[in-house]
């Protein structure tokens, strides 16, 4: 891998084990959880995905945009 590719995974690693341990009080919980509602309500209303796709989806997106934003 490259460097930047390793950087992003321990960044990734340290941003959720702070968010383990901290809960809703870690500053990406509450982004990262609206981002998993609003992949979920946009998967319940696409006729092609269903809800834990676009929950999965949405989650995956708004941790990404914390980590690079």
């Amino acid at each position: 891998m490259t460097q930047r590719n390793d950087d992003f995974i321990e960044a990734a690693k340290g941003e959720l084990s702070g968010m383990a341990k901290e809960g809703m009080h870690h500053p990406s919980t509450k982004p990262v959880l609206t981002g998993a509602a609003v992949g979920a309500v946009a998967g319940a209303l696409l006729p092609v995905v269903s809800w834990p796709i676009g929950l999965a989806i949405g989650a995956g997106y708004m941790f990404y945009k914390r980590l690079r934003p």
